[in-house]
């Protein structure tokens, strides 16, 4: 059984209970609810975008706790000065160390850039809940999910007018998404199932995505330069996490990491 398969199957039952317990309804009448989500996509091809895509997270199955110190808002303060294009918050609880109330607090100090609810979804009524506290965009991981899943949650989100990041690691997964047009299509460099980085991913299955998606790398990416490389290949969304997360200061890594993209 790989991390992954663990995690999803640890997920399906905490779902499941968290179900039995929160009736949509209550969901649906809470106050972030009523909330006008920003446009990930929009973000993330503005001509002045810096492409940063900025996560919060506190720890990882693969490196354990990378910063248990910066607070949400510490760091949400500084991702927002550093002008991130968006920003990532791991809502998973027993494998990243995240919260739904990191994401809550989060979005009371920043009103102005999208922020994408990171956390595996296997039942729709994360996406019902990813509204709920506040998030603009979820994540789907196609490695988790059948393709008629990945449709009908796709659905789901944009029914309740939240964008999707699509997340791919092999050409079986791309294949897996019902039409990749003016998709948000993120390329995953680090392999679910070993969690080991190849930055090569990203270059690879990016011929396969039509140019009217929007591409995303996610993870591997320490030095400035690689994002210059990678926009050659199309990319415009640059998922960021650890590190930033790594160090003392977070935003302020992050803001010295922008101002060398330039």
């Amino acid at each position: 059984m790989t991390i992954l398969d663990k995690i999803v199957a640890f997920k399906k039952k905490e779902v499941a209970k968290i179900k039995a317990e929160i009736p949509v309804k209550k969901l649906v009448e809470s106050p972030n609810f009523k909330n006008t989500p920003l446009s990930l996509k929009k973000s993330l091809t503005d001509s002045f975008s810096t492409g940063i895509i900025a996560e919060f997270k506190r720890q990882s199955p693969s490196k354990g706790v990378i910063n248990d110190k910066a607070t949400i808002l510490e760091v949400t303060k500084g991702y927002l000065d550093a002008n991130v294009a968006a920003q990532s918050i791991l809502t998973d609880t027993s494998f990243f160390g995240g919260t739904m109330a990191d994401l809550m607090e989060a979005r009371t100090l920043n009103q102005q850039k999208p922020i994408l609810r990171k956390d595996f979804v296997v039942d729709g009524f994360q996406i019902v809940e990813a509204k709920a506290i506040g998030a603009d965009a979820i994540l789907l991981i196609a490695t988790c999910l059948t393709a008629q899943e990945l449709k009908n949650y796709g659905q789901l989100a944009t029914d309740l007018g939240l964008e999707v990041l699509y997340e791919v690691h092999t050409q079986k997964d791309l294949e897996k998404i019902s039409d990749l047009d003016n998709k948000i299509i993120g390329i995953n460099n680090r392999n679910l199932k070993t969690f080991e980085v190849d930055l090569e991913h990203s270059i690879a299955l990016a011929n396969q995505i039509p140019s009217s998606a929007v591409k995303v790398s996610e993870s591997g990416i320490s030095d400035p330069r690689i994002i210059t490389g990678l926009k050659e290949y199309g990319f415009q969304g640059f998922l960021i996490g650890e590190n930033f997360m790594k160090t003392e200061n977070p935003g302020q890594a992050c803001q010295e990491f922008i101002s060398q993209i330039r």
